[in-house]
């Protein structure tokens, strides 16, 4: 599947897929649906099986699990959060792209910044497999480290999707990536939210 090939090209050669991506002509619906729904489901269903059946530790504690109503509600709020986080992105990008002189047209802007949003969230999606071994050291390097890399990916591919210069393309870039620091305070703000309303985690016995 082409979606299959950009998924893995992102990751071990994103200047020539970038190219790749920009040269095809799909439509919203086709870059996003066939795309985000499944891979936000690896982060939610590695954290429900980590935090119900393996558990963790706190310091030379016991090891501590969430009940399996709990992690179920939790991992549901969590995977949706992440394919509206995902299209609320794309819609960014899309609004930003005239005031960096992005000449496409609107719908292949709206290709492209949908894309863009897609393929950049792709190694934070896959890191979420750490989650089946939920110790905080762990997730919290495999989430730096993918955090990282989209950083490095929104760069390389403004200036190739887009077809920009490079000096609007970085700061378009760096837009970008403020507007999704932003995104990830709004969330965490959220989450402290939807648990002071008695939405938050139930330790199994």
């Amino acid at each position: 599947m082409a979606i299959l090939e950009h998924t893995l090209g992102i990751l071990l050669h994103p200047d020539s897929e970038w190219k790749a991506i920009r040269n095809e002509r799909h439509s919203f619906a086709q870059v996003f649906l066939s795309h985000v729904p499944f891979l936000a489901l690896i982060p939610p269903v590695a954290a429900y099986f980590g935090v119900t059946q393996v558990g963790w530790t706190v310091g030379d504690g016991d090891v501590v699990k969430l009940t399996a109503e709990s992690a179920l509600s939790l991992c549901v709020m969590t995977y949706f959060a992440l394919i509206v986080g995902v299209y609320v992105l794309g819609e960014f990008i899309n609004w930003m792209a005239k005031t960096y002189g992005v000449t496409d047209s609107a719908e292949q802007r709206h290709y492209e910044g949908t894309a863009l949003a897609v393929y950049i969230t792709t190694p934070v999606f896959l890191a979420g497999i750490v989650g089946v071994y939920p110790e905080l050291w762990l997730n919290a390097a495999a989430t730096i480290i993918a955090a990282c890399y989209a950083v490095y990916l929104v760069y390389e591919g403004i200036p190739i999707l887009m077809n920009i210069d490079k000096e609007r393309a970085f700061m378009y870039a760096t837009s970008v990536v403020t507007v999704g620091l932003v995104m990830l305070v709004i969330v965490r703000v959220g989450t402290v939210i939807v648990w002071g309303m008695g939405i938050g985690p139930v330790y199994a016995d």
